[in-house]
């Protein structure tokens, strides 16, 4: 199961991509299918209207040739009786010449569905068609007869081509001779329209594939534009990364020097030259007893002396590198007795206020605003040239700040501003370590160093109500 999970886990890398190519690639489809449904229904719009102006020109052909033809006998059915057969015969002989075209022909039926002229399929003549249907169903003879007893119209239906034998639509007008009882009609195939808008559908057809295949290509170059930008932007971020890792740890490393430097400097300035003295001290007390000295005891004192004094900087030295009263009693004392020290120090006038924290504050944040109240108070004392600073720690709805501020000459004026150095950029390290945010003001009146940290490195509170406490230092 873990492995399945590791197979679907993405890197940083993979989820940029994906979030820059899914919306991308939706959008893109979206658009695709859009533009595809629209052409399609324009097309057919246009495809339907060209179909229509097509079958009318065909409808008023057959329309004129209908009509002409009735003109052509029109003197002989206008004065023959009912039952004038010779008329009929006559008509029926020029009906049955009037043949155009390769598959044109005029047809006539009584109204019981007899065939009496078929020029082109002359083994309908003579016979009875009533129930003729053709393969989709339609009652093509009785549709002749209904449109002729109402006077005349068009029909569509599926016929016989006199050329091939093949069915195929065609369009007839019939008209009627009501005194004789006949249907009279002519019709032309429509295949070649509906051919001619099948090629169209199917040219429609192929310009929406073509436009997708466009849109593809398209979509794909710019899914190859976003992969390698991303490629060039994770190999630019991560040589950034790597100079800025390497960078980062040179500056622990030099940090690390620093520190060693400055412990190994206080060792041998400090407590070595004070257990040196303690050592003479000792060497003196001890022959002045072997000689029965008097002056003993007051060399044994001065060495006592030099040893609590190196006891007491050995605490100092410890309390710098980790105070132990922030573990055992909290960030205020912490602080507090740091500011003590740094007064004691300097001679710098020193105030701290706070608000009782209860020790609410978890310990990162504990180590992180100390830290950052000791490499304050450092720039304080080397470059600021500040006569009075205030430390004010407090507790607020939006999490915890403390306040560092100085009436020192501000940074930019300072002949060595730590700008330069790495104080700054510690603090800075820290406080993006916890999620907290640090402001730096700096002008000729003074320095401001702010450090807020989240609500989330709170602890919950404790009973009693929090109260406001000024410490002067």
């Amino acid at each position: 199961m873990q492995g399945k999970r590791g197979i679907w886990r993405l890197s940083y890398g993979q989820k940029v991509f994906l979030l820059a190519s899914v919306p991308m690639i939706l959008a893109v489809t979206a658009i695709a299918l859009l533009v595809a449904a629209q052409s399609r229904a324009l097309a057919e719009r246009e495809i339907r209207s060209l179909e229509t102006r097509l079958i009318e020109a065909k409808k008023r052909e057959l329309q004129n040739y209908v009509t002409q033809a009735r003109n052509g006998f029109y003197f002989i059915y206008g004065s023959a009786a009912p039952d004038d057969e010779a008329a009929r015969q006559q008509v029926m002989q020029i009906l049955a010449a009037m043949i155009y075209g390769d598959e044109g022909f005029f047809f006539v039926y009584d109204y019981d569905g007899n065939n009496l002229v078929s020029p082109r399929q002359t083994d309908l003549i003579n016979q009875n068609w009533w129930d003729l249907t053709d393969s989709e169903g339609t009652q093509v003879v009785q549709q002749f007869i209904y449109t002729a007893r109402a006077g005349a119209g068009y029909v569509e239906h599926l016929w016989p081509k006199p050329s091939t034998g093949q069915e195929a639509r065609m369009i007839t007008y019939v008209t009627s001779f009501p005194s004789w009882r006949w249907a009279v009609g002519t019709g032309v195939f429509i295949d070649d329209i509906v051919a001619s808008v099948a090629a169209s559908r199917a040219e429609v057809e192929a310009r929406v594939q073509r436009t997708f295949v466009y849109i593809g290509v398209i979509t794909l170059g710019a899914l190859l534009l976003v992969f390698s930008s991303g490629i060039f932007l994770n190999i630019r971020e991560r040589r950034l990364a790597d100079a800025k890792l390497k960078e980062l740890t040179q500056r622990v490393f030099d940090a690390q020097e620093e520190e060693r430097g400055r412990v190994a400097r206080e060792l041998h300035d400090g407590i070595s030259q004070i257990l040196v003295g303690v050592k003479y001290a000792l060497d003196i007390t001890r022959r002045r007893i072997l000689q029965g000295d008097g002056r003993a005891e007051e060399t044994l004192q001065k060495g006592i002396d030099n040893l609590s004094e190196a006891i007491h900087e050995v605490r100092r030295i410890s309390r710098d590198l980790r105070p132990g009263v922030l573990d055992d009693l909290g960030l205020g004392p912490a602080l507090k007795a740091l500011t003590d020290d740094f007064r004691t120090r300097t001679g710098i006038t020193t105030r701290f206020e706070t608000v009782v924290f209860r020790n609410r504050l978890d310990q990162d944040s504990k180590i992180a605003l100390y830290r950052i109240a000791q490499e304050a108070l450092t720039n304080v004392e080397r470059h600021s040239a500040a006569t009075e600073v205030v430390i004010d720690l407090r507790g607020h709805r939006d999490g915890a700040t403390m306040r560092i501020s100085d009436n020192g000459i501000g940074l930019g004026d300072a002949p060595r501003a730590p700008r330069q150095g790495i104080g700054l950029r510690n603090m800075q390290e820290r406080m993006d370590q916890l999620g907290g945010v640090l402001r730096v003001l700096s002008s000729k009146t003074g320095t401001v160093i702010e450090a807020q940290v989240p609500l989330s490195h709170l602890l919950q509170p404790e009973d009693g109500k929090p109260r406001k406490t000024k410490v002067q230092a």
